[in-house]
């Protein structure tokens, strides 16, 4: 460990160098990276750098006992040396983490896309549920939200809403939400006051960026119409809807909800990007799990992830096998307690899995 440890410092160092060369610097695209790149690595290598200090600190206070008469001075040391032990232990354990592959879009903004599913209207009640709650969640983190595209209903849910979560580290917190999530309740619209079940569908992408990804847009068909409006409201009457399909893979992506032609089609675009990026990243994460699957991963999106019992008040993740008794607050998205169990968990996999 500590060998790749001292790797990564020398790289760090020659990096610090080269995003101060002003040749590279000309380059703006290879500046960028190594800029990333740097940036990604600082972390761990200050972490290192605290490491090796506790170590001096260790050998001089070892030192120290090896030498000193004074008694009194003698106690104090090895109070400090115990102190030191538990500190380089920890650090130890956080460096272990720390040098887990990290996830290159793990700094990343996300799309979002909420599906109601199996449950009608209740269904598209849970969607727009979800909605607000990963909105709220991102009001408590200072990220911002963006709706890209919506197909709201006449009683306030959403067939599908697809939006943007822009916030350092978006990518990292939200990427576990990817699955089936599944609500117990009575629905507002069941009269005979029975429990139903529903489920609605979460897909968070990492957004593509031109530094990862170039769409060839040789490869992309633009159609524009007029746009539908929901419920014949804000119908526009010139052709600002947009319709843009990536001809090799046959995605398809609609945007309707700006007024503008140009902004449906920048939002399209986006999207489609993020899909394509976001279907290169699901491949990879097969071949993963091909060999060693985690039960938090971020592969199998059609697996029921969490369920939301109205009745008891609760929230469970199968995954984890977490349940919180306190639905109402998270539905106002108090989520940190789940993601962060959920993080834990997954770490703890990725350890093991090292050390086999």
């Amino acid at each position: 460990m500590f060998d790749k440890l001292e790797f990564i410092e020398d790289k760090y160092k020659d990096l610090s160098n080269k995003i101060s060369d002003l040749e590279i610097i000309a380059d703006q695209n290879q500046w960028k990276k190594l800029v990333k790149e740097h940036s990604d690595i600082e972390p761990l290598v200050q972490k290192f750098r605290e490491y090796k200090t506790v170590i001096k600190d260790i050998e001089d206070s070892e030192e120290m006992l090896r030498e000193e008469e004074d008694k009194e001075l003698l106690e104090m040391v090895k109070m400090e040396l115990s102190d030191l032990e538990e500190k380089k232990v920890a650090l130890e354990e956080e460096l272990k983490i720390m040098l887990l592959p990290k996830d290159p879009n793990d700094e990343k903004n996300v799309i979002v896309e909420i599906r109601g599913a199996a449950g009608g209207e209740e269904a598209a009640l849970f969607a727009g549920d979800l909605f607000r709650m990963y909105t709220r969640y991102a009001e408590r983190q200072g990220w911002k939200v963006d709706i890209l595209s919506s197909n709201p209903t006449d009683i306030g849910g959403y067939k599908e809403v697809i939006f943007e979560i822009n916030g350092k580290g978006a990518y990292s917190r939200l990427k576990y939400e990817s699955g089936a999530h599944r609500v117990q309740r009575v629905p507002t619209t069941e009269a005979g006051g029975r429990i139903h079940t529903s489920t609605a569908t979460v897909v968070v992408m990492p957004e593509a960026d031109d530094i990862d990804f170039e769409l060839d847009m040789n490869d992309v068909r633009i159609d524009v119409f007029r746009s539908s409006g929901h419920g014949g409201q804000s119908v526009n009457t010139t052709d600002s809807a947009v319709r843009v399909t990536h001809i090799p893979t046959g995605t398809v992506v609609s945007c309707q909800d700006e007024k503008s032609q140009l902004k449906n089609k920048e939002k399209a675009l986006k999207i489609l990007k993020t899909r394509l990026l976001d279907a290169e990243i699901e491949r990879k994460n097969a071949e993963i799990a091909s060999e060693r699957k985690s039960k938090v991963g971020t592969g199998d999106r059609s697996e029921r992830i969490r369920t939301y019992n109205f009745p008891q008040g609760r929230v469970t993740d199968h995954r984890i096998g977490l349940t919180l008794y306190r639905l109402n607050d998270f539905l106002d998205g108090d989520l940190d307690e789940m993601i962060e169990a959920i993080i834990t968990t997954d770490q703890a996999e990725k350890l093991k899995n090292n050390e086999e």
